[in-house]
């Protein structure tokens, strides 16, 4: 069985030669923090500019209870990553999830690849009932993904973030699995 075989999700679609989904190693954390740095990643994000190594590799050190953070590569470089956060005490069913893609690789499916990952994991074996996220009104590429993996919009969340000196709005999204 080769390393791709062993981690494709049940079910879904062999990925492409030299694709893999896996876990965040700490050995990532400078490839990470230069992915997170770029313009159009961190554009989609609540992430400040010129994000330190020793930053991104404290967090990785102390993940939240119950977290998955993946990343997903192409012949060995990291070209996006996703999180998936659950949640605690009487919404221990639900997970927020948060993910983005290297400027230089929107529009190849990577996106695709990590949210199939992480609903395939949330479905099948971590029993999570409700995925949430936050999505900028203005990202229409994140919003037709999220839809098609079955999220819906439930509402709008007015100057969410501060981003490129203006307040922008953002939607919040669910996807419930039935």
């Amino acid at each position: 069985m080769s390393e791709n075989e062993e981690n494709e999700p049940r079910g879904r679609a062999r990925l492409p030669d030299g694709v893999l989904v896996r876990a965040v190693r700490l050995s990532d954390a400078e490839e990470i923090t230069d992915l997170i740095n770029l313009p159009g990643y961190r554009a989609g994000t609540l992430r400040p500019p010129y994000q330190r190594v020793e930053e991104v590799r404290k967090h990785m050190e102390n993940p939240s209870p119950g977290a998955l953070n993946l990343v997903v590569t192409q012949d060995g470089k990291i070209v996006g990553n996703s999180g998936l956060n659950r949640l605690s005490g009487r919404r221990q069913h639900v997970a927020s999830i948060g993910m983005g893609v290297h400027d230089d690789f929107t529009g190849r499916g990577f996106g695709r690849i990590l949210l199939g990952a992480m609903v395939d994991a949330a479905d099948h074996w971590l029993d999570i009932k409700r995925l949430e996220l936050t999505v900028y009104t203005d990202n229409d590429v994140a919003i037709g993904l999220y839809q098609k993996f079955g999220f819906e919009q439930e509402g709008l969340l007015k100057a969410f973030g501060y981003r490129a000196g203006q307040y922008v709005d953002a939607y919040t999204m669910a996807r419930l699995r039935l």
